[in-house]
C-alpha cells in the first residue's frame, strides 16, 4: 500500500510568493529537519467567550488547505491528522503523522501546521506533536484523497 503512494508522489513544494504549487527541481528541496513538535501562536486567549466545536472547524479548515509537497492533497484528507483537542484556554493539540518517517520535510510540515494553526484568532496557541503510532497507512485517506490520486 505505501508503495502506492510512494509512485504517485511529485515531489510538489508551495512557493511562498505566490503559493501556488511548482515542482521541485532534483536536488533542490529543502533540507530535512528533525522537528518532532512545534508550536504556534502569541498565547493572547481570544476575547470572551468561545466554542470549541467552531475553533476545532477551523483548524480543521486550516488544515484542509496545507498540501503534502510530495503528493498534491491535503494532510487532513490523507489522513495525517490523528486528533484535534481544543483546551479551555483556547490552546489546541494537534497529533499528527507523515506518510513515510523519513520525509524529507517533516519539520517544515510540522513547523508549518503549527504556525498556520496558531495564526487563527480563535486560538492562543497551537501545539502540534508528530507521531508514529499507530503508523499512517492508506486507510485513513478520505475517498476524495482517494479520488484525488486515482486509487478509488
Amino acid at each position: 500500500m505505501v508503495d502506492d503512494i510512494e509512485s504517485l508522489k511529485v515531489n510538489k513544494i508551495r512557493s511562498p510568493e505566490d503559493g501556488k504549487r511548482h515542482l521541485g527541481v532534483m536536488g533542490q528541496l529543502p533540507p530535512a529537519q528533525d522537528v518532532g513538535e512545534a508550536v504556534g501562536g502569541d498565547g493572547t486567549s481570544p476575547d470572551g467567550p468561545f466554542d470549541k466545536e467552531a475553533i476545532a472547524a477551523e483548524v480543521e479548515a486550516v488544515l484542509k488547505s496545507i498540501y503534502d509537497p510530495e503528493i498534491p492533497v491535503n494532510i487532513y484528507d490523507l489522513g495525517l491528522i490523528y486528533g484535534i483537542e481544543v483546551q479551555a484556554n483556547a490552546e489546541v493539540e494537534i497529533r499528527m503523522t507523515l506518510t513515510a518517517p523519513a520525509c524529507p520535510v517533516a519539520g517544515a510540515i510540522v513547523s508549518d501546521v503549527a504556525r498556520r494553526t496558531g495564526e487563527l484568532a480563535s486560538v492562543a496557541r497551537s501545539h502540534v506533536k508528530l507521531v508514529w503510532d499507530p503508523p499512517w497507512t492508506r486507510d485513513r485517506m478520505t475517498d476524495e484523497a482517494l479520488l484525488e490520486l486515482g486509487l478509488l
